[in-house]
């Protein structure tokens, strides 16, 4: 972390939902950068891999050599948040189809496992976050099938993990960006700040 107070942090800024990370972490005084460049991810002390389409931002990834520089951007500790898709890049195993991650977090996900119906449907649960359900909005939602050791669930949807986290990585199935909800994003800010 820089010895600024205020963390300098990321967001992958090719497709998906990634404005709604930016207005998130403005709500909570946070401001943050785009990144479409390995140059964009220098100095950041966190990154958030948003929603969207897992295939089309690995590509980019590879394109722009962003996908090597995220896995030594988490190798040397920084904070990555990923959600939805986000999570699928993260994972280390992913199925349904098998497709290469960036293998940062040691979790098996199944993309699009909740199938159509899930499309955009939105549900609150129990959480180790906060006392207050925690508002979940699915949008073809992966499954984490498994959880490597080491890694906390810290929150649950239909018996199966939803939110992990192993040090300064947190994945979510779900979008909490698209919330009014900021639990989430403030667990993220707390944890890249420890």
């Amino acid at each position: 972390m820089r010895e600024s107070s205020t963390p300098k942090i990321g967001i992958l800024s090719v497709q998906g939902d990634f404005a709604a990370h930016a207005a998130m972490l403005r709500r909570l005084g946070v401001d943050s950068v785009e990144v479409r460049t390995a140059d964009d991810l220098i100095g950041c002390d966190a990154l958030i891999l948003p929603g969207g389409e897992s295939s089309t931002q690995l590509q980019f990834l590879k394109e722009e050599g962003l996908f090597d520089s995220i896995k030594q951007f988490a190798k040397r500790g920084g904070g990555i948040f990923g959600t939805c898709a986000g999570a699928i890049l993260m994972a280390k195993d992913v199925q349904n189809p098998v497709q290469q991650s960036l293998g940062v977090l040691d979790i098996t996900v199944t993309r699009n496992a909740y199938g159509r119906q899930m499309a955009s449907d939105i549900f609150f649960g129990e959480s180790k976050l906060s006392d207050a359900p925690l508002e979940m909005v699915f949008i073809r939602a992966p499954i984490i099938q498994r959880v490597g050791t080491g890694i906390k669930t810290l929150a649950e949807f239909e018996g199966k993990p939803a939110l992990v986290q192993k040090g300064k990585v947190l994945a979510a199935t779900f979008h909490p960006e698209l919330t009014t909800d900021s639990t989430v994003h403030e667990h993220f800010l707390k944890m890249i700040a420890a």
